[in-house]
């Protein structure tokens, strides 16, 4: 359910954004602001706001003629501040960091708009999920998990956010090989899934990088790393297959980057789709994000229109098939 492996790395770039200056577009689009407000729809010190913080800075250390000023706006899972970017002006002067969760929010309903409410700009960055569960279960892999989540229906208790992107995964999951997970709700995001994970009260839930390198192992207090939902496995947790290798065609990751209102002119589009390619081609950064688990994958704004058709209708089939949200 992402673009092509392929064409994408077609595009990924060595960078990041560290202290040094990047050459920006030779000069601004006709805007009536020195500097633009990025709209974050989620708290301070989230992975996004940490992400788009940085790009916030590189901009800033740039000689771009206009700036970015990151503005966090949480509520309603990203809902709030889509709405507030979705009603700005279009005239480049307001931007919009996202990931799937639009998808998502037009499904329940939070919003009546989906991502081609608005203009796509960049992609920047890409973090696969891993299927995790706790070292207190009896899973060897993932076969294993799978052959109890069809023997046992809406009986394993998978930890997710509900309606929110930790629970497509799971449910994309299940329409991609018949298993059935019985979701129980956890708040904290992926920080409350793995605790849950740890202590036993879930069984399965997403976890991220640092735990899958940290606090793997068997019994209560560990987790185990049963698959990587991305097209080739990580260099820091080589071991743990993907999906694909395990017979499951799916692919899942939160995938950030940035938006304009939509009428907003092509050429501002391209302007700040250059803006943003400029901190992406810093080495320092590519390699810091590595670590972390997140790859730097920049596609410009037809590229990134493209990703998002293939994505979002990924998820409305799967609404659709089990009758989610606006589909019921």
């Amino acid at each position: 359910m992402k673009f092509s492996f392929d064409r994408l790395k077609a595009y990924v770039s060595a960078a990041a954004i560290g202290v040094a200056a990047f050459a920006a577009p030779a000069s601004a689009q006709d805007m009536p602001c020195s500097t633009a407000q990025l709209i974050v729809p989620w708290g301070p010190g989230g992975g996004t706001s940490v992400i788009f913080g940085i790009f916030e800075q590189a901009i800033q250390n740039s000689d771009a003629p206009v700036k970015i000023k990151v503005v966090t706006m949480p509520g309603q899972g990203g809902g709030l501040g889509a709405k507030e970017a979705h009603a700005a002006k279009p005239d480049g002067c307001t931007l919009f960091a996202i990931h799937q969760h639009l998808p998502v929010n037009y499904i329940n309903g939070v919003t009546d708009f989906n991502w081609d409410g608005f203009e796509p700009v960049a992609m920047l960055t890409d973090t696969p999920e891993i299927i995790g569960a706790g070292g207190h279960t009896d899973y060897t892999d993932l076969e294993s998990m799978l052959a109890d989540a069809k023997a046992n229906p809406g009986k394993i208790p998978t930890g997710v956010s509900m309606g929110a992107t930790s629970h497509f995964l799971w449910i994309i999951l299940g329409s991609k090989t018949g298993a059935d997970f019985a979701y129980v709700p956890f708040q904290g995001g992926t920080a409350g899934r793995i605790t849950g994970l740890l202590n036993g009260s879930i069984d399965l839930g997403g976890i991220n990088m640092a735990a899958a390198r940290t606090q793997r192992g068997e019994g209560e207090g560990k987790l185990k790393a049963l698959a990587i939902a991305a097209d080739e496995r990580s260099d820091l947790i080589p071991e743990v297959p993907t999906l694909k290798e395990l017979g499951v065609d799916m692919t899942f990751s939160l995938t950030r980057g940035v938006m304009l209102p939509k009428g907003t002119p092509p050429e501002i589009v391209n302007y700040w789709a250059e803006v943003f390619k400029g901190p992406t081609e810093d080495e320092t950064f590519v390699a810091e994000q590595a670590a972390k688990g997140t790859s730097v994958v920049y596609l410009g704004p037809e590229d990134y229109r493209g990703w998002w058709e293939e994505t979002s209708a990924a998820f409305v089939d799967a609404a659709k098939e089990l009758k989610m949200g606006r589909f019921q």
